[in-house]
């Protein structure tokens, strides 16, 4: 079994990435989609979203990160990922899944999922450009506007020569709602022979499970759902590995996450732009409501915050963490070494 930790424009950054890697069970992440037009990018706009290739490709708890690529363009797709091996990437990700009405409008993301030929040529022009012991993986959803050409979609990214696709078990007109699709993730499985991953609606271990049945997926991938529980691939985990079928699974507890909600503060506040801040956290608070009641609390406390240093204030006094601690704001060594490269 492996267990991805999924591109989500937005939210799941580098800074997201580092704090979940840390708790366990994830074996690879994907990044945040780099939009290709008619550019070849510096390597710097690389760096900007996946620092990770700075430092051997993979996040400080030492999981592989594989950038993603969304365009239309086989050639420019084909010249950046190109540029991606070059940096020590350990693989590259193409998006055909992206429902955004703005992507969609420009030829990326789920809208290439009305034209197989041309997803057949992007993968071909990719995996032409990228050294052979490199992966060349996709994620597409099971459609634009219907799922009726799942299967052409997914054998023409085979025969394009993708080594894995994820399927998020959606066609773009379902956007998010539930349910997911998982049983059109097994029809795929019966056309194609490549690894397939499955995605969409697991947020507990009791969904994983279930969509590991219908799907026939062995692998998973984890969105929202690991976000809302930090703990969650490490409980799939561990339930997998018990024997006779038990289904306890490791608890990640609301104690065991303070610090590490505590380290992801001070890094939004090193790495992003001070309006960002507290938005960020906000955003994380949110999602954790799902799965924690004392999220609930601290979210109640800090959703009218605008200002870092009132975050600040709230961390020392319900927390008791040191205000020079608290507030990368003030010089502190620890807080620097907390920035990535």
């Amino acid at each position: 079994m492996t267990l991805l930790l999924a591109p989500m424009e937005g939210l799941l950054d580098f800074v997201l990435r580092d704090i979940l890697t840390r708790v366990g069970g994830v074996d690879r992440c994907v990044s945040e989609f780099i939009r290709i037009t008619d550019t070849l990018l510096p390597e710097r706009v690389f760096g900007r979203v996946v620092p990770e290739l700075l430092q051997g490709s993979r996040t400080a708890a030492g999981v592989p990160v594989r950038p993603q690529l969304l365009g239309s363009d086989p050639v420019c797709l084909a010249e950046n990922a190109g540029r991606l091996a070059a940096m020590g990437s350990e693989g590259v990700d193409l998006n055909f899944g992206c429902p955004a009405r703005v992507v969609n409008r420009h030829r990326g993301g789920a809208a290439l999922l009305e034209d197989p030929e041309l997803l057949f040529k992007i993968v071909a022009a990719v995996r032409r450009a990228v050294p052979a012991h490199l992966p060349v993986s996709a994620k597409m959803r099971l459609g634009l506007h219907d799922d009726t050409r799942a299967e052409e979609c997914a054998l023409a990214l085979e025969a394009g020569g993708a080594s894995e696709l994820v399927v998020h078990a959606r066609t773009k007109a379902d956007a998010y709602r539930p349910p997911a699709y998982w049983e059109r993730i097994a029809d795929i499985g019966q056309v194609v022979k490549l690894p397939l991953v499955a995605n969409g609606d697991i947020w507990s271990v009791q969904d994983a499970l279930r969509c590991r049945s219908v799907s026939g997926c062995q692998s998973l991938m984890l969105g929202r759902g690991m976000v809302a529980d930090p703990g969650l691939a490490r409980a799939i985990r561990s339930v997998s590995e018990s024997s006779e079928g038990h289904h306890v699974a490791d608890i990640f507890t609301w104690e065991q996450l303070q610090p590490l909600l505590q380290d992801f503060w001070r890094m939004v506040c090193i790495n992003m732009e001070r309006r960002q801040q507290t938005g960020r956290l906000k955003q994380w608070l949110n999602l954790l409501r799902r799965v924690y009641p004392q999220a609930q609390v601290a979210y109640m406390a800090v959703r009218t915050y605008h200002d870092p240093a009132d975050v600040d204030r709230w961390l020392l006094a319900a927390h008791g963490v040191s205000a020079d601690i608290a507030s990368p704001r003030l010089p502190s060594s620890a807080l620097e070494s907390l920035k990535l490269p």
